[in-house]
Formats: C-alpha cells, structure tokens, sequence
C-alpha cells in the first residue's frame, strides 16, 4: 500500500536528487491549506484568503522543507556533521533531521533572544548549542566561515541552495490543491529564504504550464527588523516576533527579485499589528500560530485598508511555525483561568459569570 512520503518522494520530478540517494525524512509537508471564513469577514468579505498552516510540519515550522533537502545532500555527500545559526526554527529542524540519520548538529544562537519552545526542541533533539554574546547575523557569519574551514561540516542555513529546493514544493502544494496559482502571496520575511523559494516554486510551475499564471509576492518585515524595507542593515534588531529578527537577510536580494519581478512589494508592520493579526488567527479562525508567522496576515490587513487589493483577489498567506513555539508570547496580555471550589454550584456561578 502506498503513503505519503515526504515532499522529496512527491516532487522528485522538480528537486535536485538522485535516484538512489538515501532520503532523511520525517514526512514533511502536506500541510493545511485553510480556507479564511470568518478572518476574511473580518477583513474584507470581498477577498479570498487561504493561509497555508506551515505550523504542521513535524518540527512545527516550515524550515522542516528545506532541511529534509540539505541534510538529505550532505548526509548522501558523506557529511556526518552539520551547522547552523538560528533565531530558534532552523536549530530545531536541523537538530531533528541530524537525529533521524545519526548525524551530529551545531547550533549557534543569539543568547537570550530564543523563543523556549524552539530551545527546547533543539535541546531535546540532541543539538549541540552555542549562544553568542551577539545577534543572529554575527552568528550566520560565523558559522559559514566554520563550514568554510571544516571540510567535514555541512551548512544547512538558507544560503545552502538546497534549502531553498526544499521549500519552493509549498508553491507547488498551493496550487495542487487550488487547482491556480493565487493572485497575491503574502509572507514574513526574516533571512528572506522562504519569499525566494515560494517565488521559485511559482514559477517553475508557471514554465512547465501546470499553473496559468504568477502571483505577486507580497513580503512583510517587523518594523523594527525591516532592513529590507529601510534600505540599509539594521544592527541591532528588535522584534516580539523573534523569527524574523533578523538585520541583514541572507536572501536579501534574491527577496528583491522576487518582489520585483512578480510586481509586489515588501513592506514592514508593526508588533502591535503582528500581534493583532495573530490573536485574530487564533480567536476567528483556530489557527494558533507563532508571532512571525502572523506578520502575512498584518501585511495584508494594512495593504487591504489602504485599498490596495480588487475585489474577488485570491490571497494566500503563509503562517510559517506553530504557536506552541513560543509559549511565553502566548500568554501574553490573556485573562487568568477562573478557580472555583470543586462544587457545582461554584461551577454554574462561574458559567454565569457571577
């Protein structure tokens, strides 16, 4: 009987891969293509919005696509160690990956600036962690001057081109299920990878005319981490969304191309309208997603209130990690649990608010 296999299995028609190369990995991809109802009431009932729920991959975040690629590489290179910089997602991915196939993974991270539940997967998964006294782009320099120096590490951070392979297949997954391509895709954009990989998946299909046409690419920044948007490398950046805290992309220009050539934009929100956006997601739609993820969705609520969409336009947003991420953001500004005696009367009162 057949099954599902992982993005590698059902697009090695479109990934660098050879035939008998042995592939790491934990079956991801295949993730919920929600249809907005109640959000796009919200925002605008003229618009049709669908968020892709990257949040159920297996590490819980949409790094999981592009690493399945890069470890499945290095492992059959030979390669039986890997490193990466992370703001949380890539070291738990990575480590996850390393563990399947025996690997061993290091991970260099920004001290005191990783969500716990990134941390916590990382550490669980047998990773071995650095923090720096430092921020994530001293980190990414650092650890590609290692991979430069050890022949024997491989780099999985989203410059390894076979990241980028990996999370192109959303594209194709979006317009697999929609039977189209959208007319605007909205994401957050922190090393820029993700934006240049869905552009790439776009339009790959598009040039073998499996879809009939290209969205814009509609890419969203924290306002206070917006080097792309500012023109210039912001040093030190600062964000409640620490997935995207990121001051001098990897990806930068690849994210310029593709905002340019796909005739969108990239544009910057503030934490105060991530934070609005994902406690709407969690609130109207019951998709409980990490903070940056919810950067897509504030992208596009401040691009439709400065009437930039036409009627009837397909939007798809990318919701790139899980909630439970960051636990400490969740609970965030939420009211406290009602305790009562364990009595029924105590009970009812308290269902009737009294």
């Amino acid at each position: 009987m057949s099954h599902y296999q992982g993005i590698i299995d059902r697009y090695r028609a479109f990934l660098p891969i050879e035939k008998n190369d042995s592939i790491i990995t934990l079956y991801e991809g295949n993730t919920p293509l929600h249809e907005s109802h109640n959000l796009r009431l919200a925002i605008n009932p003229e618009l049709n919005i669908f968020l892709k729920f990257e949040g159920l991959n297996p590490t819980g975040s949409f790094k999981d696509r592009g690493m399945t690629m890069a470890v499945t590489q290095a492992y059959n290179a030979g390669s039986r160690k890997i490193i990466c910089a992370s703001t949380g997602n890539t070291s738990a991915s990575a480590a996850a990956y390393a563990a399947n196939c025996g690997m061993i993974a290091y991970v260099l991270i920004p001290e005191g600036k990783i969500a716990l539940g990134k941390m916590s997967q990382a550490m669980r998964y047998g990773a071995k962690i650095i923090q720096i006294r430092g921020n994530f782009d001293q980190a990414l320099s650092m650890v590609c001057d290692i991979a430069k120096e050890e022949s024997d590490i491989s780099l999985v951070n989203s410059v390894n081109p076979f990241r980028i392979q990996g999370q192109k297949t959303a594209s194709y997954e979006i317009i697999d299920e929609l039977g189209f391509a959208p007319d605007y895709h909205a994401l957050p954009v922190g090393n820029a990878g993700n934006i240049t990989a869905y552009w790439l998946g776009y339009q790959e299909y598009f040039e073998k005319r499996i879809s009939q046409s290209l969205p814009k690419m509609l890419g969203f920044q924290a306002s206070g981490s917006a080097p792309i948007v500012r023109g210039h490398v912001v040093k030190n950046p600062e964000t409640i969304a620490t997935a995207i805290r990121i001051g001098n992309p990897a990806s930068w220009k690849q994210a310029e191309a593709a905002r340019d050539t796909s005739g969108g934009v990239i544009n910057e929100v503030t934490d105060a309208e991530i934070m609005q956006a994902y406690d709407m997601l969690a609130s109207l739609e019951g998709v409980f997603c990490e903070p940056a993820s919810a950067a897509s969705v504030a992208g596009i609520i401040k691009l439709n209130a400065q009437g930039y969409f036409a009627a009837g336009a397909n939007i798809v947003c990318t919701l790139t990690g899980n909630g439970l991420k960051d636990p400490d953001s969740a609970m965030q500004s939420i009211a406290t649990p009602i305790t009562v005696d364990a009595e029924m009367d105590a009970v009812r009162r308290a269902l009737e608010g009294k």
